[in-house]
């Protein structure tokens, strides 16, 4: 009765076992504990970025290892649940062993997926910033749109997210919105929504019911740790500060709390207003900056910068990585992959996962 849940798991193991193999997983594991102990060495830090590096490569492993110790127990666990039932006969353990192996073979695959996540900071915390592009309201309300699009996807995936920047559009939705996004690899996939989007739809604000175009971008950057030192003089900043918006009420804040600050050499502005205390958001804001400027180095190490930041593409027509078209018909396509789908529905509720991971495949490193 369990024969064939139990060879999904047996081909789940043969498959994982296969990995392991190639990851060289035991002399990872013996190279983690050879840092780890280095680390209580008591002149660790004379070199400080020799500590950086160390600690670095130690964060990287522990995920590691602690992702296949993870796995190696999910297979275990459902094996032995599959022995017992089958050992007793107990036919009413079938709907539990069913989902657990359904459960099993799709967090296989996540783990599969996830080992050609191998860039420098692919399992960071990210920032999601979304800008309105051409289309006026239109564009703003289409940023909200995605920023929900986003929250929706983060809350599938269990990882948490808080607003830490928005200036709301003149009429409706968003000029730009920033996410601060935290969950394991968050800055690994959302880097595959970098880009512009362009959403075709009969607006709601327009009276005749006309079919209108809109566009907005999508920038992501991954969150830098303290360990990681970004040079930042104080004389290359202009430090904006100004009266964070809000709902009214109570609530409303009327100090000038928020905090811009624009980094002149590269042109890049980061925002935050989402603390009451004005050094909170410029320690947030600080934090957001460094992690651009990172994302621009390792860009410009790989010859991409020109691409990506001197010279961005225009958020307009030509330009988009992905189209969402509501009207006339439903489609939702990916123009990098050629992935698509007409369950519009879906993908504004966050099912993303077909458009980043072909991306994300069809962009990978050999390993």
């Amino acid at each position: 009765m369990y024969e064939q849940e139990r060879q999904k798991v047996e081909d789940v193991k043969q498959r994982f076992d296969h990995l392991v193999a190639s990851l060289q997983l035991t002399q990872k594991a013996a190279r983690l504990a050879q840092l780890e102990q280095a680390t209580a060495s008591p002149d660790f830090w004379n070199d400080p970025q020799r500590a950086r590096s160390i600690l670095q490569e130690i964060r990287s492993l522990r995920q590691l290892v602690d992702s296949c110790a993870t796995m190696q127990r999910h297979i275990t666990n459902t094996l032995g649940l599959i022995e017992l039932a089958a050992a007793e006969r107990d036919e009413s353990l079938a709907p539990d062993i069913q989902k657990e192996t359904a459960a099993l073979v799709a967090a296989h695959q996540r783990f599969e997926f996830e080992r050609t996540l191998s860039g420098e900071l692919d399992n960071r915390n990210a920032y999601l910033a979304i800008h309105a592009g051409a289309g006026g309201t239109e564009a703003c309300d289409w940023a909200a749109m995605l920023l929900r699009m986003y929250s929706r996807w983060c809350d599938a995936h269990g990882f948490s997210y808080s607003l830490v920047d928005a200036l709301e559009g003149d009429e409706a939705g968003y000029k730009s919105a920033t996410l601060y996004v935290v969950g394991p690899y968050a800055f690994g996939y959302l880097k595959a929504e970098r880009g512009v989007h362009r959403l075709v739809r009969i607006s709601p604000f327009d009276a005749n019911k006309r079919r209108h175009t809109s566009f907005a971008s999508v920038d992501v950057s991954a969150e830098i740790d303290d360990d990681i030192e970004i040079e930042i003089n104080e004389k290359d900043l202009r430090i904006d500060t100004y009266r964070s918006s809000g709902a009214g009420g109570q609530h409303v804040n009327v100090t000038d709390s928020a905090v811009r600050i624009t980094h002149l050499p590269t042109g890049i502005v980061v925002a935050c207003q989402n603390e009451r205390s004005q050094i909170k958001n410029r320690a947030t804001a600080l934090k957001m900056l460094r992690a651009k400027l990172y994302q621009l180095e390792l860009e410009r190490r790989e010859k991409q910068a020109a691409a990506d930041y001197a010279a961005k593409q225009k958020i307009e027509w030509g330009s988009q990585i992905r189209s969402y078209v509501l009207h006339p018909y439903n489609l939702v396509k990916d123009l990098r992959t050629g992935v698509e789908t007409s369950n519009t529905n879906a993908v504004l509720d966050g099912e993303l996962d077909p458009f980043i991971e072909a991306y994300l495949r069809q962009t990978a490193k050999p390993t």
